[in-house]
């Protein structure tokens, strides 16, 4: 006679507990960007949950807070981009991240960029890489929307250059 595992109900891991420990696992930082359809203003936040996902067809993931402003503006358009920060971006990244920060013209105005030509998304001069997308998908999960984008255009205009790393509450460098 074959038995079936118990099943318990175990606590789950508090916010904070799940926070140290995924901490320890250093991640690529990227610049989340789009443009506002109802005023062409562009948008960003600074994101380390990135990946590929597919590479036929090309698909990649970004998970956004469902509370944010920038989950709402992708909400209104389907097109967006993410440029892969090096190290030389730490202040572009750290502006970003900023809760309640200046407006985010303000924040271009002062940040290089330029339209990517296939989302019209900014695109941070000098980063690693760039990837222009397309949203295919959007699943709720728990606090956060992940949004799975076709790849239109990935270029690195920057090969070589040493990235920008988020692990253990800040900033690292490689080495």
């Amino acid at each position: 006679m074959q038995t079936s595992p118990q099943t318990t109900t175990a606590p789950a891991a508090t916010p904070d507990e799940f926070r140290a420990a995924l901490g320890q696992l250093a991640a690529g930082v990227t610049l989340v960007t789009a443009l506002d359809p109802e005023d062409d203003e562009p948008a960003g936040m600074t994101a380390t949950s990135f990946l590929s996902v597919s590479l036929e067809p090309p698909l990649v993931l970004v998970s956004v807070r469902t509370d944010s402003r920038m989950d709402e503006l992708l909400a209104r358009t389907d097109h967006w981009a993410v440029s892969l920060l090096g190290e030389s971006h730490r202040t572009t990244a750290s502006r970003f991240a900023m809760k309640g920060r200046l407006s985010d013209r303000l924040l271009f105005a002062d940040t290089p960029h330029h339209r990517g030509p296939h989302s019209g998304a900014p695109l941070i001069d000098g980063a690693l890489a760039t990837v222009e997308c397309r949203t295919v998908q959007r699943v709720e999960a728990g606090d956060h929307t992940l949004l799975i984008g076709h790849v239109l255009a990935a270029t690195l205009p920057a090969p070589g250059a040493a990235p920008l790393l988020y692990h253990r509450g800040g900033y690292r460098q490689l080495g």
